[in-house]
């Protein structure tokens, strides 16, 4: 499955690096603290998070994830938003919380990390 399909069946806003929504995700992770996705997220997988702060993007580069979801209607600043551009990561957002987030990944086939 692909960003853009995730972004149309959950639904999801694009706020970021829209030219990569073709990329495949290959699983999901969900956590607010960077050194748990540092250990435990792999390469392709969408991050679910209510973190907001430029961290975010840097975590999902060095782990080339697909991109980020930002629950909670929880809106990213500028230097996040530029960081995120330049290095090409997807950020998604939505107004749903995080559980309902992950239930909705989970229905739509991605595969949690285990």
């Amino acid at each position: 499955m692909t960003l853009e399909e995730l972004c149309r069946q959950i639904p999801l806003e694009v706020r970021t690096a829209a030219r990569k929504l073709g990329a495949e995700v290959t699983g999901g992770y969900a956590s607010d603290l960077l050194s748990c996705v540092m250990a435990k997220a792999q390469e392709g997988n969408v991050w679910v998070t209510l973190q907001s702060h430029p961290n975010i993007v840097a975590v999902a580069s060095l782990l080339n994830l697909a991109g980020i979801i930002i629950t909670e209607g929880i809106v990213p600043g500028a230097a996040t938003v530029e960081k995120a551009e330049q290095e090409g990561i997807p950020i998604l957002m939505t107004e749903l919380a995080t559980f309902t987030v992950v239930g909705r990944l989970f229905e739509c086939g991605v595969p949690g990390v285990d």
